[in-house]
Order: structure tokens, then C-alpha cells, then sequence
């Protein structure tokens, strides 16, 4: 229990780092770099103790058995949930005490009413309980129960809601905790020679840690507002390390567009969370959201709301169309930069958090028993569209970027259509082939004057580079999914979980569309793949000066993540695979220790494997790859050469590809272009015009009217009576002037006449 209730150590040493390298680094004898390499070196030894006790906290934890779900409730719902204390989440903590069970309202639709409590609940702890628990539970000897470990401390206290602060340990952050550090360290590592004597190198690897720090404090996040702060606080580090090179003005456009762009979808996360905020009673825990959102105790219409705006996020910061268009111009930035962006953080956010709310997307969206939803559509049209763009690229890095857009759509799609553990799955898959794939377009680069041209300034080099070739080569195998390397198992998995393949069972929905559209994802997946390796290494070289291997600091992390990208499919095989029943003990481990299972997550099933569907999604990885093989080495396919020269339709769709949908001219030119254009001429217009002309309406007016006052008023009635009171004054000066003649006789006289009639007044009034 130590290492999850003390897990926010990992974040606040990577934050110690960012603070001990800016003020301390260029003291350092490497300039900081080794503050940063140590940080995140004790966070990833930390991270694999965490690891190695949740899977024996998960291998303790009890098992609700499908046969007698009733009679497992109570256990369900005490277990579950008996580490989540009163003050982090009140309707976790009422729903472990006494098991108060949600009837369903009466509105419309399944959860579109508030729930109400048997036990009289007030509405500030409405509970959600055992049905979810009971409802997860299921097939052969029953389901292990999530025990959630979540620690917290009040940060604001008010009559009407409690503001907390604190880490949540489960499956999923857990496994973060792990992919994060890892990644991060094999990045700092590969920097110190890939960077090195750069003129910002200390203020690099300073924001190399707190861009983990930021990570780390995001996956850890007890509560929605501290997602929000991580998520903000990811973006920010992005931008400072996408503009590392802030002199040349296409670094920093490039940083200003992924900051901009990310700002309009986080408009979406902040509403999200506002309406999750008062849908959940007041409430910002994710455990309270989820387990209310599951139970039915948040109204239908708000959960589809929630997941409309938060969806928004998801599209802006993990790169779904409309709003990736960032995404590739964020290469700008250092290499290894780009690797952690795409692998490890950053894009990966959006997907973590559809994740962790899960069943406020899974009941908001019906994904259950449909056919096509919001999420569905954004990530398969995504994974298609994505790739597409990839085939025009010459850039190698961008290759990358809009292969990294198409695998966060496989991610978007299958948590789209119910597959969960799957889009988990290839999440953690995906990190270790993608940073490898950044990382040997790096080495490449590093060998190559640092260009990334590869078809103008590279070619040839698998004799000269070959650990980069190996590597680079294993590494597009796993993400184009071949058998039998890691990316096969993870987008297998993505592809059953459509359930709309024949022969295919258990799937959560029958998502035809997407499956058809991921299918041909992958197709072009495999073919775009395939013409970077024929680009980089296979022709001659057509770059400038003698390329040569590089030093161990860049290969050793190519060969890591080669490594782990080949094997670590391993851990989520299917039970039975092409016929051969495995052992239990080597089969699900992922989907085992990382998804959820009980009253805070849906009640999922997970599709069967097809081996149909395998060896057709092989075959059309395979395919890809050996149409571009003729097509390249071969020399094939004639009549395609130079088509979109002679042929107008194929001109017309490769203009299309060349200018990516058009969305930059839309978003540059015409909405950009008529903020700064038309619209600030009419607002100049408007402000010249309409509101200095009302204005100096408004001032001629006044001077109008001060000068009609002045002339009648001022001097005709105001000059007048005091001119006025004047004469009077003058007047009865006179009168006392002769009154007043200085004789003592006439004083004398005056004064008996005012005493007699001061004692006639006086007789009057007595008698």
C-alpha cells in the first residue's frame, strides 16, 4: 500500500528536477542533463515497484463469480471500493458502508432520469452500488474486482461542494505510470547526444522533466479540475519544447498553432467538466462521475452533453480530424521531443481521458448494442483520412505525425465502438514502436546534416546505419501489424472489437462502417510505411557528406524500443488462438491487471478471436506492403507512374492530399485571413466611424448645449439675480446708510422704540 498511497512522489520529483536544472543546471558538468536522466531513472524504478504491487494487489483481490451475482454483491460493493475514503468520493464511500442500490427514474431513456436511494439518500450523497459490480462480473470462474486506491486532501470547503486534491491508483494509471517514466528516460538519454551543444541544452532537458512531471500528474489525478490542470499543463510544456528553436519563425508558428488549436478544444474539456461537475452532485471526483454515470444517477441528456464537449478536447489534443492539423507541424520541434509527444504524452492525454470517464461515454453515446456514434466516427474517419496524408509526405518525421494521427484514430474508434481493454492495449503498444520510429528518424536525421528529407537527402542507408535499419524495420512491422510482432495482437483486437466481422462474438456493438474504414487504415498504414524504408534505406544515397552509424547513446534506446515493441504483445494473447487452447495463467494478463471491473465501470465484453479476421487483417497488411515493394524495388504498376500527370481526377486527388484536405487554408486563409483581413477592416471601419462619429456626436452635443446654457441660463438667469440681489443689497445699504448717521440721540430714540414694542408684545402674550 505504500507505493499508492505515496505515488505522488513521482510527479513531484520530476517537478524537483525542472526546478534543480533551471536554476542549477548550467553549474552542472553536463549541463543539467544528468539531474534530469537521474529524476526520471528513480521515477521508472519507483514505477516498476508500483507495478509489481499492483498485480499482486489485483492477484488478492476478491472474485464475483457470474453464477451468483446477487449473493456476490455486498462483497462487490465493499471491496471494490473500500480503499476510496468518505472525503474523495462521498458516493463511493456511502455505496462500501451500506449498499444502497439506484432504481431507475422514469424519464426517457435508459439512465435519463436522476436515481433515487431505498435508503432515503440525500442528493449530495446519492450512491451508486452493487448492480455495476454485479452486472461486470462474469464468465468462467468469475471476474477479479478492481480495488482502486485513492488518497486525497480537501482544498476547498464549502457548504455546497468539496474541492479535493489527491492520486488515484488503478489498472490504467498504472499502466501509465509505468509507459511514461520509461519512455522519458530512453528520450532523455538519446538527447544528450542528439542535442548536444545545443544553445538552449539546459533549458531542454529542464522542460524535458516538468513535461513529464506534467504527464505524470494528469494519469495520476484524483479529480476532473486536476485533469484540467495537467492537461493545461502538458500543453503549455509542448509549446515551449515544439518552439525550442523559437529564432526561425516556422518553429514558432508552429508552436503558436499546436497552442491555439489545443486552446479550442480545451474550450470543450472546461464545459465538460463544468456539466460533469453539476451532474455529479456538485462533485469533481472522477469516482463519484463514473460510478453515478454507470448507475444511472446522471441524466441521459446530460452524459451526452459531457461527451459532446469533451470529445471536442479529444479531437484538438490527441489530433482527430477537424483539428489535427497541428499535429504534423509540431515536428518543428527537437526530434526527441516528438517522440515523447507522440509515444508517451501529450496526444495520448485525450485518449487517457475518454478512458478514465469511460462510462460517462459509454451510456452518454449508447456505444452498447449500436451500430455508430460521435466517437466511433471521429476515430475511424481519422485512422483513414490520417493515413492518406502520409503517402504525399517527403518529410520523414511528418510521415510519422500523420501515422501517429491514424493510430490515435484506431484508439478514438475502438473506444468508439466498446473495446476498451483494446484501445488500452494498442495504446501501450503503440508507445514503444512509435518512440522507436521518431527515434531512428532522429538517428537518421543526426546522420544526414539534420535533414529529413528522405527522398532528396537520404536512400542507401541500411549498409552504413544498419542498428537504425533493424530497428526501424522491426518497428514498422509492429505498427504495420505484422504477425507476429506486437502492433498484430493490439489492432487485432481493435478490429473484433467492431464485432460486425462474421464469426465474430461477444463484441459490445456491430460497428460496420468502422470496421471497413480501419481495415483500409491499415492498408494504408502498411503501404505508406513500407515507401519510407524504400526512401531511407534501399536505392542510392542522394543526401550530402559520408552518413555513419551513431554512438550508443542514440542506438541502445533504438534497440529497447525495438525490443519491447516486438514482444510486448505478449501480454494480452487470446485464450484460444488459432485453435490452440493456452494456458490461463499467459492469456488476458493485460486486460486482467488493467481494465476495471466493478461499480465505476461499465459492464463490457470483449470480442472472441476471429483467426478469419486475423489472417485477413494480415493479408491486408501484407498486401500493402508487397504493392509498394512492386511498385518501389520493382518498378510495377506502369501505368500508375506519374498518373496524376496525365490523368486529371488523380491530379485533382493528389492536389487534394498535397494541400491536407484544405483545412490549413481554411483555418489560415479564410477564418485567419478574414479575422486579420475583412473583419479587422470593418471593425476599424465601425470603430472609426459609427463609434467616433457617436462619439463626437455625443461631444458636439455637449458643446451645443454648454454654450445655450451659458448664454441663457448662466448669463440671463444666474447673472441676473445675482445682479439682482445685488441692487437689492445696494439698495438697503443705503437705507441703513442714513439710518445710521453716527447721532447718539437718533441710537437712543431707535432703542426705546424697540424696547416699547418688545414690552407691548410681551403684555399681550401674559394677559
Amino acid at each position: 500500500m505504500w507505493f499508492f498511497t505515496h505515488v505522488w512522489i513521482v510527479p513531484a520529483m520530476m517537478a524537483l528536477s525542472f526546478l534543480l536544472i533551471l536554476f542549477f543546471g548550467k553549474r552542472m558538468p553536463k549541463k543539467g542533463a544528468e539531474i534530469g536522466i537521474f529524476f526520471v531513472a528513480l521515477c521508472l524504478i519507483y514505477a516498476l515497484f508500483t507495478v509489481g504491487n499492483w498485480i499482486s494487489w489485483t492477484n488478492s483481490s476478491p472474485t464475483v463469480s457470474a453464477d451468483t451475482p446477487e449473493a456476490q454483491a455486498a462483497l462487490a460493493e465493499g471491496a471494490a471500493l473500500s480503499n476510496v475514503p468518505a472525503e474523495c468520493s462521498h458516493v463511493a464511500a456511502h455505496a462500501s458502508a451500506v449498499g444502497t442500490r439506484l432504481e431507475p427514474g422514469s424519464g426517457e431513456g435508459e439512465g435519463s432520469a436522476p436515481a433515487t436511494s431505498k435508503q432515503g439518500v440525500g442528493t449530495g450523497e446519492t450512491a451508486a452500488a452493487g448492480s455495476g459490480a454485479a452486472k461486470a462480473s462474469g464468465g468462467e470462474g468469475g471476474e477479479t474486482l478492481t480495488r482502486p486506491v485513492v488518497r486525497c486532501a480537501t482544498w476547498i470547503k464549502s457548504p455546497d461542494a468539496s474541492i479535493t486534491w489527491g492520486t488515484q491508483i488503478d489498472g490504467l494509471s498504472v499502466m501509465m505510470l509505468l509507459v511514461v517514466p520509461l519512455i522519458s528516460l530512453l528520450v532523455h538519454i538519446f538527447s544528450t547526444d542528439y542535442v548536444h551543444g545545443d544553445r538552449r541544452y539546459t533549458h531542454y532537458f529542464a522542460f524535458l522533466s516538468l513535461f513529464t512531471a506534467s504527464m505524470l500528474f494528469f494519469v495520476l489525478a484524483q479529480s476532473t479540475l486536476q485533469m484540467l490542470v495537467g492537461w493545461e499543463l502538458v500543453g503549455l510544456c509542448s509549446f515551449a519544447l515544439i518552439g525550442h528553436w523559437w529564432e526561425e519563425k516556422p518553429n514558432s508558428d508552429a508552436a503558436l498553432k499546436a497552442f491555439l488549436t489545443n486552446r479550442v478544444g480545451d474550450i470543450g474539456l472546461i464545459v465538460g467538466t463544468i456539466v460533469l461537475f453539476f451532474g455529479a452532485g456538485n462533485s469533481f471526483s472522477t469516482m463519484d462521475i463514473n460510478i453515478l454515470a454507470n448507475e444511472g444517477g446522471i441524466r441521459h441528456g446530460v452524459l451526452l452533453a459531457a461527451s459532446i464537449c469533451l470529445i471536442a478536447a479529444v479531437m484538438s489534443k490527441s489530433g482527430q480530424f477537424i483539428l489535427h492539423t497541428w499535429l504534423p507541424d509540431a515536428m518543428a520541434g527537437p526530434t526527441p521531443v516528438s517522440a515523447l509527444i507522440h509515444a508517451a504524452t501529450m496526444v495520448v492525454a485525450g485518449i487517457f481521458m475518454v478512458a478514465r470517464l469511460y462510462p460517462v461515454f459509454f451510456h452518454g453515446l449508447a456505444i452498447s448494442g449500436s451500430s455508430v456514434n460521435l466517437l466511433a466516427v471521429v476515430g475511424s474517419v481519422t485512422a483513414l483520412f490520417g493515413a492518406l496524408l502520409a503517402f504525399v509526405q517527403k518529410d520523414i518525421k511528418k510521415v510519422l505525425a500523420y501515422s501517429t494521427v491514424s493510430q490515435l484514430g484506431f484508439m478514438v474508434a475502438s473506444l468508439g465502438v466498446g473495446a476498451w481493454t483494446a484501445a488500452m492495449f494498442h495504446l501501450f503498444t503503440h508507445a514503444f514502436f512509435k518512440a522507436c520510429l521518431f527515434l531512428g528518424a532522429g538517428s537518421l536525421s543526426h546522420a544526414c546534416h539534420h535533414s529529413f528529407d528522405m527522398v532528396d537527402d537520404m536512400g542507401g542507408l541500411r549498409k552504413v546505419m544498419p542498428k537504425t535499419f533493424w530497428t526501424y524495420l522491426i518497428a514498422t512491422g509492429a505498427l504495420a501489424g505484422i504477425f507476429p510482432l506486437s502492433g498484430f495482437w493490439s489492432k487485432d483486437e481493435i478490429l473484433a472489437g467492431t464485432g460486425s466481422f462474421p464469426g465474430t462474438s461477444h463484441a459490445n456493438g456491430t460497428y460496420h462502417l468502422m470496421l471497413v474504414m480501419l481495415l483500409l487504415g491499415a492498408f494504408c498504414t502498411a503501404a505508406y510505411m513500407t515507401r519510407t524504408i524504400w526512401y531511407a534505406f534501399f536505392g542510392e544515397y542522394r543526401g550530402h557528406g559520408t552518413p555513419h552509424e551513431n554512438g550508443p547513446r542514440i542506438t541502445v534506446p533504438l534497440i529497447i524500443l525495438a525490443s519491447l515493441g516486438a514482444i510486448v504483445g505478449i501480454v494480452n494473447l487470446p485464450a484460444q488462438l488459432f485453435g490452440w487452447q493456452l494456458p490461463s495463467g499467459v492469456t488476458t494478463r493485460f486486460e486482467h491487471f488493467i481494465e476495471p471491473v466493478g461499480m465505476y465501470f461499465p459492464s463490457l465484453t470483449h470480442a472472441d478471436f476471429n483467426p478469419a479476421l486475423a489472417v485477413t487483417s494480415l493479408a491486408v497488411a501484407i498486401g500493402g506492403v508487397v504493392i509498394v515493394y512492386l511498385y518501389y524495388w520493382k518498378g510495377a504498376f506502369a501505368p500508375l507512374h506519374d498518373l496524376s500527370q496525365r490523368n486529371r481526377l488523380a491530379a485533382w486527388g493528389k492536389n487534394v492530399l498535397v494541400n491536407k484536405y484544405y483545412f490549413d487554408w481554411l483555418y489560415t486563409t479564410v477564418i485567419a485571413g478574414f479575422v486579420k483581413g475583412g473583419l479587422a477592416r470593418a471593425s476599424n471601419w465601425v470603430n472609426h466611424t459609427v463609434i467616433d462619429g457617436i462619439v463626437n456626436g455625443v461631444g458636439k452635443g455637449a458643446a451645443g448645449g454648454g454654450r445655450w446654457v451659458y448664454d441663457h441660463i448662466d448669463q440671463t438667469v444666474v447673472d441676473g439675480a445675482v445682479d439682482g440681489i445685488g441692487a437689492g443689497a445696494g439698495g438697503t445699504g443705503g437705507v441703513l446708510r442714513r439710518i445710521t448717521s453716527g447721532h447718539i440721540q437718533q441710537y437712543a430714540a431707535l432703542f426705546f422704540a424697540a424696547v416699547a414694542v418688545l414690552a407691548g408684545i410681551f403684555v399681550v402674550l401674559i394677559g
